[in-house]
């Protein structure tokens, strides 16, 4: 390629994973990130597939090991707190190595440690302009000064500047799939640290996951695009809540408490990304910027692959074109089945109805949620 510098919008699970590689191959990089610090919240996450691999080359799975969340299992509970049917999440193993689930916030920082010294990083600061050219792109941002670039990553999430600014209007390329999804940190015990509890109420789910000793609640219910509510108004997202779920059972009042007083909680729509192609001009899309599927937890093992397989055809190729081609040729073919099961995961973690809980609940009794499992699985273990 003519040109090696590079800015990554995103300091998540892409960017870093891509800066790492990138600054392997001789490429100058700068990240930068809208965030005044790496996220602390967010639902538990998976390594899986090829994402092991990935950890290993970087260096960071025993530190990932490390962080894992130890859990198991997932029980089924009714309104009383009974416990119902039981399913073993069963990880699998990549090369000899166990695949992984850890937190959120964990993995992000694993991965900004192993790539902060191979690329300049600013928090608190975002894009507002790209204005390319025949050789380059130049970038304006929010608090820092205008900088020139070869090309420009959006690794920025669901929510995308780069997508934006470089693409078109978010609604054109964001649709919702019909639920939202909050998640927070408790800090009180738990009394199994392998147990996933699960609650579901008819379009309701609230699930208390152990998370190795810091444990989380996360609450998914079904509801149409609320187009009205800002993306930074946490109050209406803890008063949404409360109204969703003011007459449910279990523990949910108590969760609703902590709701109220949470500094961390995350709330977003459950969406799908679909835009064709990835790449427009010197401008390119990888993780959720591209193919958010939201709901699942494995969007963290599609990121770290997307951006490893980037970063390897980046160092082969001499034209961009033909280098972003190939990337969104090779990894599509992860993405589509994993956006082509989003519904199924919907149907068996929200279940609409009375009858569609105690057929969910019937089935795992039977054992077939490790045929599910595998469905979902299988695309990103790849080849």
């Amino acid at each position: 390629m003519t040109g090696n510098s590079v800015l990554i919008s995103g300091c998540g699970v892409a960017g870093p994973t891509l800066a790492y590689f990138l600054a392997g191959a001789g490429f100058r990089l700068t990240i930068v990130e809208r965030a005044k610090d790496l996220r602390s919240s967010g639902s538990p996450v998976d390594v899986k597939g090829q994402a092991v691999q990935i950890a290993e080359r970087m260096g960071i799975y025993d530190k990932l090991a490390e962080r894992a969340t130890g859990a198991t299992h997932v029980i089924l509970v009714d309104a009383k707190g009974r416990p119902g049917a039981r399913f073993e999440m069963n990880p699998g193993s990549r090369g000899g190595r166990a695949e992984l689930e850890l937190p959120r916030s964990d993995l992000a920082a694993v991965l900004y440690g192993a790539c902060c010294d191979r690329a300049e990083v600013t928090f608190d600061d975002g894009i507002t302009s790209l204005r390319p050219d025949d050789t380059g792109v130049d970038v304006t941002f929010e608090r820092g000064a205008a900088r020139r670039f070869d090309f420009v990553v959006g690794a920025d999430g669901l929510h995308s500047a780069v997508r934006r600014l470089a693409f078109g209007p978010e609604g054109t390329f964001v649709h919702h799939a019909g639920l939202y999804v909050a998640t927070l940190r408790l800090d009180v015990p738990v009394d199994d640290r392998r147990a996933v509890l699960m609650y579901n109420a008819p379009g309701r789910m609230v699930a208390l996951h152990p998370c190795g000793g810091e444990p989380g609640a996360a609450f998914i219910f079904r509801h149409p695009a609320l187009p009205a509510i800002d993306p930074g108004d946490t109050d209406a997202h803890r008063r949404l809540l409360a109204e969703t779920y003011a007459h449910d059972g279990w523990c949910v009042p108590k969760l609703l408490e902590h709701v109220a007083t949470a500094s961390d909680l995350y709330f977003d729509s459950v969406s799908r990304v679909q835009i064709a192609p990835w790449h427009r001009g010197r401008a390119v899309l990888i993780g959720d910027a591209a193919s958010c599927l939201s709901l699942l937890g494995d969007g963290s093992t599609l990121a770290m692959m997307a951006a490893a397989t980037l970063a390897r055809v980046l160092g082969d190729e001499r034209d961009l074109n033909a280098a972003f081609t190939r990337y969104e040729a090779q990894h599509r073919r992860h993405v589509e089945p994993r956006g082509r099961a989003l519904p199924l995961a919907a149907a068996f973690l929200v279940p609409k109805t009375t009858l569609g809980i105690t057929t969910r609940n019937a089935v795992t009794r039977l054992g077939a949620v490790a045929a599910l499992s595998r469905l979902f699985e299988r695309s990103a273990r790849g080849p």
